[in-house]
């Protein structure tokens, strides 16, 4: 699910220091990035400045599956930012999942969507349009620190039930040994499920002194986050990384942003526009980006855009565009018999 990215995104404090400890020095990191050298000593960076980084990590680490893991257990708790530092500190497992889903749009690109259903606990990672690929092991390592928070906090030896990719990461072997889970590549998306029951354990670093110091703060960047963008571009937002677990109505969102829903639909007809407009528009917008993407059939996009059944997005993409989801694709993407549906 995509929104438009900050123009700068922070560096963690800790991230050279994790490359030393692991025998990169950052200014080769930074050769391999084609970067300045100054670059080691910015607080922030642009999107292509950052992703350049982490794919000259892949690069110089080898194997990324063991680059991954290293990189995930070698970054010192101290150097988080203080949108991790609250999760580290929260008062369970649960308590730090919801906080790094709530505060991750604060430290771009990527933001998290969590679900509990059943025994399990399941965790999207979307990312924010940055008119650019994802590498590869900048997803690898942000869903291992999602299980090694876990770890971390509660002292146990916690695995997952479930991790997927949509690329290949490595030897999967060692990712498995990692997560103690199979570990599916190739899937239509970045996704870790967690034991749900694991979400009840304790955090033995709870700090209820510091929660109280570091949330109010990071609410507010929030809120000013909010402000600076429209309701509508925010709604938007929202929605279109809610898809792909049903259709996301008005409620959710308006509970999302802190306020009732007659507030939300009030906030939205002042700018000339409503709920079931803004999803028309999320989906629309959605589903060009998805059919441009071969890797993905018109299955797949129908269930990340929420519909029910390929049919009813045959019909509202017709309705958009006056011809098929395949038709579509063929002319602007040119895709080959394989990707059509």
């Amino acid at each position: 699910m995509k929104a438009p990215i900050s123009d700068r995104i922070k560096i963690p404090p800790g991230f050279w220091d994790g490359l030393r400890q692991l025998g990169i020095a950052p200014r080769d990191a930074a050769r391999k990035a084609r970067l300045p050298l100054a670059v080691v000593a910015e607080p922030a960076v642009t999107a292509a400045q950052y992703f350049a980084i982490w794919q000259a990590y892949s690069d110089l680490a080898g194997d990324m599956a063991e680059g991954i893991i290293k990189l995930a257990t070698a970054f010192e708790t101290a150097k988080y930012p203080p949108t991790v530092l609250a999760t580290y500190h929260a008062r369970d497992y649960r308590d730090a999942l919801k906080r790094m889903a709530r505060y991750k749009v604060l430290c771009p690109p990527e933001s998290l969507r969590m679900t509990e259903e059943g025994d399990r606990c399941v965790i999207d990672l979307d990312w924010l349009d940055a008119g650019q690929p994802v590498p590869p092991m900048l997803v690898g390592i942000t869903l291992a620190f999602l299980l090694e928070l876990g770890r971390r906090g509660t002292g146990q030896p916690l695995t997952a039930r479930l991790v997927e990719f949509s690329h290949d990461m490595g030897n999967v072997r060692t990712l498995e040994a990692y997560f103690g889970c199979r570990v599916l590549i190739g899937a239509a998306h970045n996704r870790l499920t967690l034991h749900r029951s694991d979400l009840d354990r304790p955090f033995l670093s709870y700090n209820e002194e510091l929660l109280a110091i570091l949330t109010p703060a990071l609410d507010r960047s929030l809120d000013e986050l909010h402000r600076d963008r429209s309701m509508t571009e925010t709604v938007k937002w929202i929605m279109k990384r809610s898809l792909a677990g049903g259709r996301p109505d008005i409620q959710a969102v308006a509970k999302e942003l802190g306020m009732s829903d007659r507030t939300l639909q009030r906030r939205l007809t002042e700018e000339n526009t409503s709920f079931k407009q803004l999803l028309t528009q999320a989906r629309h917008e959605l589903a060009r980006e998805y059919l441009a993407d071969l890797s993905l059939d018109i299955k797949e996009v129908a269930f990340l855009l929420g519909y029910e059944d390929q049919n009813s997005f045959y019909r509202s993409f017709r309705f958009w565009e006056g011809v098929t989801p395949s038709h579509w694709r063929t002319e602007h993407v040119g895709a080959s018999p394989a990707n059509r549906s």
